[in-house]
Protein backbone atom coordinates (compact mmCIF):
# COMPACT_ATOMS: atom_id res chain seq x y z
CA UNK A 1 0.00 0.00 0.00
CA UNK A 2 1.44 3.20 -0.69
CA UNK A 3 0.06 5.54 2.14
CA UNK A 4 1.96 7.73 4.21
CA UNK A 5 -0.23 8.13 7.29
CA UNK A 6 0.12 4.68 8.91
CA UNK A 7 0.94 2.79 11.94
CA UNK A 8 4.37 2.89 13.97
CA UNK A 9 4.11 0.96 16.90
CA UNK A 10 7.53 1.94 18.64
CA UNK A 11 6.28 5.24 17.75
CA UNK A 12 3.91 4.88 21.06
CA UNK A 13 5.29 6.14 24.04
CA UNK A 14 2.68 5.51 26.41
CA UNK A 15 1.64 6.78 30.02
CA UNK A 16 2.41 4.05 32.64
CA UNK A 17 -1.08 3.25 34.01
CA UNK A 18 -0.93 0.71 37.62
CA UNK A 19 -4.11 -1.48 38.03
CA UNK A 20 -5.63 -0.79 41.61
CA UNK A 21 -9.08 -1.66 41.48
CA UNK A 22 -11.23 -5.06 39.95
CA UNK A 23 -14.30 -3.40 38.28
CA UNK A 24 -15.15 -4.03 35.01
CA UNK A 25 -14.64 -1.32 32.54
CA UNK A 26 -16.44 -0.66 29.21
CA UNK A 27 -15.36 -1.63 26.06
CA UNK A 28 -16.20 2.29 25.43
CA UNK A 29 -13.82 3.64 28.20
CA UNK A 30 -10.69 1.35 26.98
CA UNK A 31 -11.19 2.20 23.55
CA UNK A 32 -10.91 5.89 24.28
CA UNK A 33 -7.71 5.62 26.41
CA UNK A 34 -6.32 3.41 24.08
CA UNK A 35 -6.82 6.29 21.03
CA UNK A 36 -6.21 9.25 22.80
CA UNK A 37 -3.31 7.82 25.08
CA UNK A 38 -1.79 6.96 21.99
CA UNK A 39 -2.04 10.12 20.03
CA UNK A 40 -1.41 11.74 23.42
CA UNK A 41 2.47 10.22 23.82
CA UNK A 42 2.80 9.74 19.80
CA UNK A 43 3.29 14.19 18.94
CA UNK A 44 3.74 13.28 15.24
CA UNK A 45 1.35 10.95 14.80
CA UNK A 46 -1.22 13.31 16.65
CA UNK A 47 -0.47 15.94 14.30
CA UNK A 48 -0.97 13.82 11.71
CA UNK A 49 -4.52 12.82 12.37
CA UNK A 50 -5.38 16.12 13.51
CA UNK A 51 -5.38 16.04 17.29
CA UNK A 52 -3.29 19.05 18.50
CA UNK A 53 -3.94 19.21 22.35
CA UNK A 54 -4.50 16.80 24.69
CA UNK A 55 -5.30 18.45 28.66
CA UNK A 56 -2.67 21.27 29.18
CA UNK A 57 0.12 19.31 26.15
CA UNK A 58 0.68 21.17 23.13
CA UNK A 59 1.19 18.12 20.95
CA UNK A 60 1.91 20.15 17.41
CA UNK A 61 5.24 21.31 19.78
CA UNK A 62 6.61 18.09 20.72
CA UNK A 63 8.18 14.94 19.65
CA UNK A 64 7.65 11.50 20.40
CA UNK A 65 10.25 10.49 23.31
CA UNK A 66 12.72 7.45 22.64
CA UNK A 67 13.83 7.01 26.37
CA UNK A 68 14.48 3.27 28.07
CA UNK A 69 12.09 5.37 30.84
CA UNK A 70 9.58 6.32 28.27
CA UNK A 71 9.63 2.51 26.52
CA UNK A 72 9.71 0.90 29.64
CA UNK A 73 6.60 3.24 30.46
CA UNK A 74 5.03 2.47 26.98
CA UNK A 75 5.42 -1.74 27.31
CA UNK A 76 3.87 -1.74 31.01
CA UNK A 77 1.28 0.04 29.55
CA UNK A 78 0.54 -1.76 26.88
CA UNK A 79 1.05 -5.08 29.04
CA UNK A 80 -1.78 -3.99 31.32
CA UNK A 81 -4.23 -2.46 28.91
CA UNK A 82 -4.40 -6.13 27.10
CA UNK A 83 -5.06 -7.47 30.85
CA UNK A 84 -7.85 -4.88 31.22
CA UNK A 85 -9.30 -5.21 27.90
CA UNK A 86 -9.63 -9.19 28.81
CA UNK A 87 -10.91 -8.85 32.66
CA UNK A 88 -13.58 -6.17 30.86
CA UNK A 89 -14.71 -7.14 27.66
CA UNK A 90 -17.46 -9.80 26.71
CA UNK A 91 -16.75 -9.85 23.34
CA UNK A 92 -20.26 -12.22 22.82
CA UNK A 93 -22.28 -8.84 23.89
CA UNK A 94 -20.34 -6.55 21.60
CA UNK A 95 -21.91 -4.83 18.97
CA UNK A 96 -20.30 -5.79 15.51
CA UNK A 97 -19.18 -2.34 15.01
CA UNK A 98 -17.22 -2.32 18.23
CA UNK A 99 -16.20 -6.11 17.76
CA UNK A 100 -14.04 -5.17 15.09
CA UNK A 101 -12.93 -2.12 16.78
CA UNK A 102 -11.99 -5.12 19.65
CA UNK A 103 -10.14 -6.98 17.26
CA UNK A 104 -8.30 -3.64 15.98
CA UNK A 105 -6.79 -2.93 19.09
CA UNK A 106 -6.36 -5.92 20.59
CA UNK A 107 -3.73 -6.96 17.28
CA UNK A 108 -2.25 -3.37 17.69
CA UNK A 109 -1.48 -3.74 21.36
CA UNK A 110 -0.10 -7.43 20.18
CA UNK A 111 2.36 -5.58 17.43
CA UNK A 112 3.37 -3.08 19.68
CA UNK A 113 4.45 -5.57 22.02
CA UNK A 114 6.07 -8.01 19.83
CA UNK A 115 7.62 -4.76 18.16
CA UNK A 116 8.93 -3.60 21.81
CA UNK A 117 9.94 -6.95 23.14
CA UNK A 118 11.24 -8.69 20.21
CA UNK A 119 11.63 -7.20 16.67
CA UNK A 120 12.69 -4.00 18.47
CA UNK A 121 13.06 -1.57 15.39
CA UNK A 122 14.48 1.35 17.26
CA UNK A 123 17.35 -0.92 18.23
CA UNK A 124 18.37 -1.89 14.60
CA UNK A 125 16.44 0.61 12.22
CA UNK A 126 17.75 4.19 11.84
CA UNK A 127 15.39 5.24 9.22
CA UNK A 128 13.11 5.20 12.14
CA UNK A 129 14.13 8.29 13.93
CA UNK A 130 14.97 9.89 10.49
CA UNK A 131 11.18 9.79 9.20
CA UNK A 132 10.03 10.97 12.48
CA UNK A 133 11.74 13.76 12.15
CA UNK A 134 10.86 14.44 8.51
CA UNK A 135 7.28 13.83 9.34
CA UNK A 136 7.56 15.93 12.57
CA UNK A 137 8.44 19.02 10.83
CA UNK A 138 6.65 18.65 7.17
CA UNK A 139 3.30 18.18 8.32
CA UNK A 140 2.69 21.31 10.60
CA UNK A 141 4.42 22.97 6.90
CA UNK A 142 1.76 21.24 5.07
CA UNK A 143 -1.17 21.66 7.02
CA UNK A 144 -2.94 24.15 7.18
CA UNK A 145 -4.40 23.22 10.89
CA UNK A 146 -3.44 26.89 12.38
CA UNK A 147 -2.51 30.46 11.01
CA UNK A 148 1.05 30.26 9.31
CA UNK A 149 2.97 31.93 12.49
CA UNK A 150 1.43 29.44 14.87
CA UNK A 151 2.85 26.00 12.95
CA UNK A 152 6.24 28.06 12.14
CA UNK A 153 6.20 27.82 16.19
CA UNK A 154 5.42 24.61 16.03
CA UNK A 155 8.20 23.72 13.54
CA UNK A 156 10.87 26.02 16.04
CA UNK A 157 9.70 24.01 18.73
CA UNK A 158 10.28 20.52 17.38
CA UNK A 159 13.34 21.93 15.98
CA UNK A 160 15.12 22.43 19.23
CA UNK A 161 14.00 18.87 20.22
CA UNK A 162 15.59 17.28 17.44
CA UNK A 163 19.24 16.96 18.66
CA UNK A 164 18.06 15.20 22.32
CA UNK A 165 15.61 12.80 19.84
CA UNK A 166 18.97 11.82 17.78
CA UNK A 167 21.36 11.31 20.80
CA UNK A 168 18.68 8.73 22.07
CA UNK A 169 18.74 7.27 18.48
CA UNK A 170 22.27 6.93 18.85
CA UNK A 171 22.12 5.43 22.61
CA UNK A 172 19.09 2.82 21.50
CA UNK A 173 20.55 1.74 17.99
CA UNK A 174 23.32 -1.24 18.64
CA UNK A 175 22.80 -2.68 15.00
CA UNK A 176 21.25 -1.96 11.71
CA UNK A 177 21.27 -3.64 8.21
CA UNK A 178 23.48 -1.60 5.58
CA UNK A 179 20.52 -1.06 3.54
CA UNK A 180 18.84 0.74 6.15
CA UNK A 181 21.73 2.88 7.29
CA UNK A 182 22.31 3.69 3.39
CA UNK A 183 18.69 4.89 2.92
CA UNK A 184 18.82 6.46 6.83
CA UNK A 185 21.22 9.02 5.31
CA UNK A 186 19.60 9.99 2.22
CA UNK A 187 16.64 10.43 3.68
CA UNK A 188 18.18 12.63 6.59
CA UNK A 189 20.00 14.57 3.95
CA UNK A 190 16.23 15.58 3.09
CA UNK A 191 15.63 16.53 6.47
CA UNK A 192 18.60 19.10 6.23
CA UNK A 193 17.37 20.08 2.72
CA UNK A 194 13.98 20.60 3.96
CA UNK A 195 15.23 22.93 6.95
CA UNK A 196 17.73 25.19 5.53
CA UNK A 197 15.28 24.95 2.33
CA UNK A 198 11.54 24.97 1.83
CA UNK A 199 10.99 25.69 5.87
CA UNK A 200 13.79 28.27 5.48
CA UNK A 201 12.36 29.97 2.67
CA UNK A 202 8.75 30.43 4.30
CA UNK A 203 9.64 31.44 7.60
CA UNK A 204 7.63 34.35 8.65
CA UNK A 205 9.89 37.43 8.87
CA UNK A 206 8.93 37.94 12.76
CA UNK A 207 10.44 34.21 13.53
CA UNK A 208 13.36 34.71 11.22
CA UNK A 209 15.82 34.92 13.90
CA UNK A 210 14.05 32.31 15.96
CA UNK A 211 14.13 29.96 13.62
CA UNK A 212 17.46 30.25 12.82
CA UNK A 213 18.63 29.45 16.37
CA UNK A 214 16.55 26.93 16.58
CA UNK A 215 17.82 25.56 12.98
CA UNK A 216 21.28 25.95 13.61
CA UNK A 217 22.19 23.16 16.71
CA UNK A 218 19.37 20.91 15.04
CA UNK A 219 21.31 21.08 11.26
CA UNK A 220 24.32 20.34 13.20
CA UNK A 221 22.83 17.04 15.24
CA UNK A 222 21.28 15.89 11.53
CA UNK A 223 25.08 15.83 10.35
CA UNK A 224 26.63 14.36 12.84
CA UNK A 225 24.26 11.77 12.72
CA UNK A 226 25.03 11.20 9.32
CA UNK A 227 28.76 11.30 9.89
CA UNK A 228 27.91 8.12 12.64
CA UNK A 229 25.36 6.36 10.23
CA UNK A 230 28.53 6.45 7.54
CA UNK A 231 31.44 5.34 10.17
CA UNK A 232 30.25 3.77 12.86
CA UNK A 233 26.77 2.32 12.80
CA UNK A 234 27.65 0.96 8.67
CA UNK A 235 30.11 -1.38 10.61
CA UNK A 236 27.71 -2.71 13.35
CA UNK A 237 25.31 -4.92 10.60
CA UNK A 238 22.49 -6.51 11.40
CA UNK A 239 20.01 -9.15 8.96
CA UNK A 240 17.55 -7.37 7.86
CA UNK A 241 15.45 -10.53 7.60
CA UNK A 242 12.40 -11.63 10.43
CA UNK A 243 13.42 -15.41 10.14
CA UNK A 244 9.86 -17.85 10.30
CA UNK A 245 8.72 -17.27 13.85
CA UNK A 246 9.14 -13.32 14.05
CA UNK A 247 7.92 -12.77 10.27
CA UNK A 248 5.30 -15.25 10.95
CA UNK A 249 3.76 -13.33 14.37
CA UNK A 250 3.80 -10.17 12.07
CA UNK A 251 2.05 -11.29 9.32
CA UNK A 252 -0.92 -12.50 11.49
CA UNK A 253 -0.83 -8.55 13.18
CA UNK A 254 -0.04 -6.32 10.68
CA UNK A 255 -2.59 -8.28 7.92
CA UNK A 256 -5.65 -9.29 10.22
CA UNK A 257 -5.42 -12.62 9.03
CA UNK A 258 -5.95 -16.65 10.04
CA UNK A 259 -3.68 -17.56 6.95
CA UNK A 260 -0.13 -18.58 7.17
CA UNK A 261 2.71 -16.66 5.52
CA UNK A 262 2.80 -20.49 3.22
CA UNK A 263 -0.38 -20.17 2.21
CA UNK A 264 -0.29 -16.89 0.80
CA UNK A 265 2.90 -17.49 -0.73
CA UNK A 266 1.36 -20.74 -2.05
CA UNK A 267 -2.03 -18.67 -3.58
CA UNK A 268 0.45 -16.38 -4.69
CA UNK A 269 2.20 -18.14 -7.18
CA UNK A 270 -0.45 -20.41 -8.36
CA UNK A 271 -2.26 -16.52 -9.19
CA UNK A 272 0.96 -15.35 -10.86
CA UNK A 273 0.35 -18.32 -13.72
CA UNK A 274 -3.12 -17.42 -13.86
CA UNK A 275 -2.12 -13.46 -14.51
CA UNK A 276 0.53 -14.82 -16.65
CA UNK A 277 -1.83 -16.45 -18.98
CA UNK A 278 -4.24 -13.95 -19.30
CA UNK A 279 -1.99 -11.42 -19.97
CA UNK A 280 -0.76 -13.85 -23.00
CA UNK A 281 -4.11 -14.24 -24.41
CA UNK A 282 -4.42 -10.02 -24.64
CA UNK A 283 -0.63 -9.77 -25.96
CA UNK A 284 -1.40 -12.08 -28.97
CA UNK A 285 -3.28 -10.45 -31.18
CA UNK A 286 -1.13 -7.32 -30.73
CA UNK A 287 2.05 -9.04 -31.26
CA UNK A 288 1.12 -10.63 -34.88
CA UNK A 289 -0.02 -6.98 -35.80
CA UNK A 290 3.49 -5.19 -34.69
CA UNK A 291 5.78 -8.55 -35.58
CA UNK A 292 4.09 -10.26 -38.03
CA UNK A 293 6.99 -11.93 -39.74
CA UNK A 294 6.81 -14.22 -36.17
CA UNK A 295 3.14 -14.56 -36.40
CA UNK A 296 2.42 -17.81 -34.15
CA UNK A 297 6.45 -19.25 -33.22
CA UNK A 298 6.79 -16.67 -30.18
CA UNK A 299 6.05 -18.11 -26.57
CA UNK A 300 4.78 -16.71 -23.72
CA UNK A 301 7.39 -14.67 -22.27
CA UNK A 302 8.39 -13.27 -25.62
CA UNK A 303 5.44 -12.31 -27.01
CA UNK A 304 4.30 -10.33 -23.69
CA UNK A 305 7.40 -8.84 -23.90
CA UNK A 306 7.44 -7.52 -26.80
CA UNK A 307 3.76 -5.82 -26.59
CA UNK A 308 4.53 -4.56 -23.30
CA UNK A 309 8.06 -3.12 -24.68
CA UNK A 310 6.35 -1.71 -27.75
CA UNK A 311 2.96 -0.05 -24.75
CA UNK A 312 5.85 1.43 -22.98
CA UNK A 313 7.69 3.57 -25.69
CA UNK A 314 4.60 5.66 -25.18
CA UNK A 315 5.70 8.04 -22.01
CA UNK A 316 6.43 11.45 -20.94
CA UNK A 317 9.24 13.16 -20.17
CA UNK A 318 10.96 13.96 -16.49
CA UNK A 319 9.61 17.62 -17.62
CA UNK A 320 5.51 16.43 -18.26
CA UNK A 321 5.40 13.62 -15.83
CA UNK A 322 3.76 15.93 -12.84
CA UNK A 323 1.54 17.38 -15.47
CA UNK A 324 0.65 14.25 -16.92
CA UNK A 325 -0.33 12.99 -13.67
CA UNK A 326 -2.74 15.68 -12.86
CA UNK A 327 -4.52 15.12 -16.29
CA UNK A 328 -4.80 11.37 -15.54
CA UNK A 329 -6.37 12.96 -12.30
CA UNK A 330 -9.22 15.27 -13.94
CA UNK A 331 -9.43 12.35 -16.96
CA UNK A 332 -10.20 10.12 -13.97
CA UNK A 333 -12.54 12.01 -12.53
CA UNK A 334 -14.73 12.88 -15.11
CA UNK A 335 -14.74 9.23 -16.47
CA UNK A 336 -16.24 8.25 -12.72
CA UNK A 337 -18.67 10.90 -12.87
CA UNK A 338 -20.04 10.10 -16.54
CA UNK A 339 -20.32 6.24 -15.62
CA UNK A 340 -22.03 7.23 -12.21
CA UNK A 341 -19.61 4.87 -10.54
CA UNK A 342 -20.27 6.24 -6.98
CA UNK A 343 -20.49 9.89 -5.76
CA UNK A 344 -17.08 10.98 -5.69
CA UNK A 345 -16.10 13.37 -2.08
CA UNK A 346 -17.27 16.92 -1.55
CA UNK A 347 -14.60 17.75 -0.10
CA UNK A 348 -12.29 19.59 -2.64
CA UNK A 349 -8.69 18.93 -0.42
CA UNK A 350 -6.81 16.51 -3.06
CA UNK A 351 -3.15 18.21 -4.45
CA UNK A 352 -0.87 16.72 -6.66
CA UNK A 353 2.70 17.30 -4.77
CA UNK A 354 6.50 15.90 -4.93
CA UNK A 355 7.35 12.66 -2.21
CA UNK A 356 8.94 14.43 0.13
CA UNK A 357 12.66 13.66 0.26
CA UNK A 358 12.76 11.96 3.51
CA UNK A 359 10.00 9.53 2.98
CA UNK A 360 11.70 8.29 -0.95
CA UNK A 361 13.07 5.48 0.29
CA UNK A 362 9.63 4.00 0.49
CA UNK A 363 8.05 5.90 -1.39
CA UNK A 364 10.07 5.80 -4.54
CA UNK A 365 7.49 6.19 -7.55
CA UNK A 366 4.43 7.94 -5.64
CA UNK A 367 2.12 7.39 -2.79
CA UNK A 368 -1.01 8.36 -1.03
CA UNK A 369 -1.45 10.32 2.49
CA UNK A 370 -4.93 10.91 4.05
CA UNK A 371 -6.52 14.25 5.05
CA UNK A 372 -6.27 13.97 9.01
CA UNK A 373 -9.39 11.73 9.89
CA UNK A 374 -9.54 14.59 12.63
CA UNK A 375 -9.69 17.57 10.36
CA UNK A 376 -10.45 15.99 7.06
CA UNK A 377 -11.03 19.33 5.47
CA UNK A 378 -7.31 19.40 5.53
CA UNK A 379 -4.72 18.83 2.72
CA UNK A 380 -5.20 15.31 1.16
CA UNK A 381 -1.78 14.75 -1.04
CA UNK A 382 -1.10 12.30 -3.79
CA UNK A 383 2.66 12.04 -3.74
CA UNK A 384 4.66 12.03 -7.01
CA UNK A 385 8.20 11.31 -7.07
CA UNK A 386 10.85 13.33 -9.17
CA UNK A 387 13.14 11.83 -11.48
CA UNK A 388 16.29 12.92 -10.39
CA UNK A 389 17.72 15.25 -12.85
CA UNK A 390 21.79 13.59 -11.75
CA UNK A 391 20.54 10.34 -12.93
CA UNK A 392 21.92 8.74 -16.06
CA UNK A 393 19.60 8.08 -19.27
CA UNK A 394 19.17 4.39 -19.07
CA UNK A 395 17.79 4.63 -15.20
CA UNK A 396 15.30 7.73 -16.47
CA UNK A 397 14.31 5.81 -19.46
CA UNK A 398 14.07 2.75 -17.02
CA UNK A 399 11.18 4.70 -14.76
CA UNK A 400 9.47 6.53 -17.75
CA UNK A 401 9.06 3.34 -19.45
CA UNK A 402 7.24 1.42 -16.35
CA UNK A 403 5.15 4.33 -15.71
CA UNK A 404 4.41 4.86 -19.09
CA UNK A 405 1.06 6.44 -20.51
CA UNK A 406 -1.21 3.76 -19.64
CA UNK A 407 1.17 3.27 -16.26
CA UNK A 408 0.90 6.56 -14.90
CA UNK A 409 -2.85 6.36 -15.39
CA UNK A 410 -3.19 3.08 -13.29
CA UNK A 411 -0.94 4.67 -10.67
CA UNK A 412 -3.12 8.23 -10.40
CA UNK A 413 -6.32 5.75 -10.31
CA UNK A 414 -5.19 3.36 -7.43
CA UNK A 415 -3.74 6.47 -5.38
CA UNK A 416 -6.37 8.95 -5.98
CA UNK A 417 -9.39 8.70 -8.01
CA UNK A 418 -11.55 6.19 -7.52
CA UNK A 419 -8.55 4.54 -5.27
CA UNK A 420 -6.97 5.55 -1.91
CA UNK A 421 -7.99 8.74 -1.54
CA UNK A 422 -11.98 7.93 -2.53
CA UNK A 423 -11.79 5.41 -0.01
CA UNK A 424 -10.18 7.65 2.99
CA UNK A 425 -12.62 10.26 2.55
CA UNK A 426 -15.38 8.27 2.91
CA UNK A 427 -13.41 6.79 5.86
CA UNK A 428 -13.05 10.60 7.00
CA UNK A 429 -16.89 11.10 7.41
CA UNK A 430 -16.93 7.83 9.66
CA UNK A 431 -19.23 8.62 12.83
CA UNK A 432 -17.95 8.74 16.18
CA UNK A 433 -14.43 10.23 15.54
CA UNK A 434 -13.03 7.58 17.96
CA UNK A 435 -13.83 4.93 16.00
CA UNK A 436 -12.57 6.90 12.28
CA UNK A 437 -9.03 7.10 14.20
CA UNK A 438 -8.99 3.72 14.95
CA UNK A 439 -10.05 2.58 11.13
CA UNK A 440 -7.90 5.09 9.65
CA UNK A 441 -4.94 5.05 12.03
CA UNK A 442 -4.82 1.31 12.93
CA UNK A 443 -7.10 0.13 9.67
CA UNK A 444 -6.56 -3.09 7.83
CA UNK A 445 -3.76 -2.96 4.80
CA UNK A 446 -5.39 -5.46 2.54
CA UNK A 447 -8.66 -3.98 2.99
CA UNK A 448 -7.50 -0.41 1.93
CA UNK A 449 -5.47 -2.01 -0.64
CA UNK A 450 -8.12 -4.60 -1.74
CA UNK A 451 -10.32 -1.59 -2.56
CA UNK A 452 -7.64 0.53 -4.93
CA UNK A 453 -7.52 -3.00 -6.78
CA UNK A 454 -10.87 -3.10 -7.20
CA UNK A 455 -11.76 0.38 -7.79
CA UNK A 456 -9.07 0.12 -11.00
CA UNK A 457 -10.16 -3.04 -12.56
CA UNK A 458 -14.29 -1.72 -12.49
CA UNK A 459 -12.58 1.61 -14.48
CA UNK A 460 -10.94 -0.68 -16.82
CA UNK A 461 -14.40 -2.58 -17.25
CA UNK A 462 -16.88 0.23 -17.20
CA UNK A 463 -14.83 1.20 -20.40
CA UNK A 464 -12.10 3.75 -19.45
CA UNK A 465 -9.82 4.52 -22.34
CA UNK A 466 -12.73 2.81 -25.08
CA UNK A 467 -11.57 -1.16 -23.31
CA UNK A 468 -8.26 -0.76 -24.32
CA UNK A 469 -5.96 -3.61 -24.61
CA UNK A 470 -2.93 -2.12 -23.88
CA UNK A 471 -4.54 -0.60 -20.73
CA UNK A 472 -6.09 -3.91 -19.58
CA UNK A 473 -2.35 -5.72 -20.04
CA UNK A 474 -0.76 -2.95 -18.13
CA UNK A 475 -3.09 -3.70 -15.36
CA UNK A 476 -2.33 -7.17 -15.45
CA UNK A 477 1.23 -6.62 -14.85
CA UNK A 478 0.72 -4.37 -12.11
CA UNK A 479 -1.27 -7.12 -10.42
CA UNK A 480 1.69 -9.35 -11.12
CA UNK A 481 3.60 -6.92 -9.13
CA UNK A 482 1.29 -7.05 -6.32
CA UNK A 483 1.93 -10.72 -6.38
CA UNK A 484 5.02 -10.47 -6.21
CA UNK A 485 4.95 -8.35 -3.41
CA UNK A 486 3.86 -11.10 -1.63
CA UNK A 487 6.04 -13.80 -3.06
CA UNK A 488 8.83 -11.70 -2.34
CA UNK A 489 7.98 -10.48 1.50
CA UNK A 490 7.32 -14.07 2.80
CA UNK A 491 10.32 -15.75 0.67
CA UNK A 492 12.85 -12.88 1.43
CA UNK A 493 11.79 -13.01 5.00
CA UNK A 494 11.49 -16.40 5.57
CA UNK A 495 13.53 -18.63 3.06
CA UNK A 496 16.44 -16.47 2.42
CA UNK A 497 15.28 -15.84 -1.33
CA UNK A 498 18.43 -13.90 -2.80
CA UNK A 499 18.70 -10.82 -4.40
CA UNK A 500 19.23 -12.48 -7.89
CA UNK A 501 16.53 -14.53 -7.59
CA UNK A 502 14.20 -11.75 -6.32
CA UNK A 503 15.42 -9.34 -9.80
CA UNK A 504 14.80 -12.44 -11.52
CA UNK A 505 11.06 -12.76 -10.29
CA UNK A 506 10.24 -9.16 -11.16
CA UNK A 507 12.36 -8.60 -14.36
CA UNK A 508 11.51 -12.49 -15.96
CA UNK A 509 8.26 -13.61 -14.60
CA UNK A 510 6.83 -10.17 -13.94
CA UNK A 511 8.12 -7.97 -16.96
CA UNK A 512 9.22 -5.10 -14.72
CA UNK A 513 11.66 -2.74 -15.79
CA UNK A 514 15.00 -3.10 -14.09
CA UNK A 515 14.85 0.50 -12.28
CA UNK A 516 11.42 -0.72 -10.90
CA UNK A 517 12.44 -4.05 -9.74
CA UNK A 518 15.65 -2.69 -7.94
CA UNK A 519 13.56 -0.05 -6.11
CA UNK A 520 11.04 -2.90 -4.95
CA UNK A 521 13.54 -5.20 -3.41
CA UNK A 522 15.05 -2.07 -1.98
CA UNK A 523 11.50 -1.64 -0.19
CA UNK A 524 11.07 -5.08 0.19
CA UNK A 525 14.08 -4.94 2.59
CA UNK A 526 13.03 -1.62 4.57
CA UNK A 527 9.39 -3.24 5.37
CA UNK A 528 8.09 -6.36 5.92
CA UNK A 529 4.28 -7.61 6.16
Amino acid sequence: MLRALGWVAVALTLAGCTLTHTERESFAKLSEEFVYTTLANSPVLATQVGYHRHGTLELDAALDDYSPEELGRQRRWLQELRLRLARSVDVRQLSPGDRADFDTISDQISLALLELETVQSYRHNPTLYVELIGNALYTPFVLEYSDKASRYRHIIARLEKIPELLRQARANLTSAPEIWTRTAKSENDGNIGLIEGELRSGVPGELRAEYDRAAAPALAALREFNRYLDTELIRRDHDWRLGSDKYGRKFRLVLATDMTPEQALAAAEKQLQTAREEMFAIARPIYDRIQPGRRGRAELNAVVAAVLADISGRHATPETYFADARRDLEEARAFVREKNLLTLPARDNLQVIETPEFMRGIYAVGGFNAAPPLQPELGAFYWITPIPKDWPADRIDSRLREYNYYGLKLLTIHEAVPGHYVQLEYANDVQPPLRRIIRSVFGNGPYVEGWAVYATELMLDEGYLDHSPELRLTFLKQQLRMIANTILDVRLQMMGMSDREALDLMIRDCFQEREEATAKLRRAKLSSA
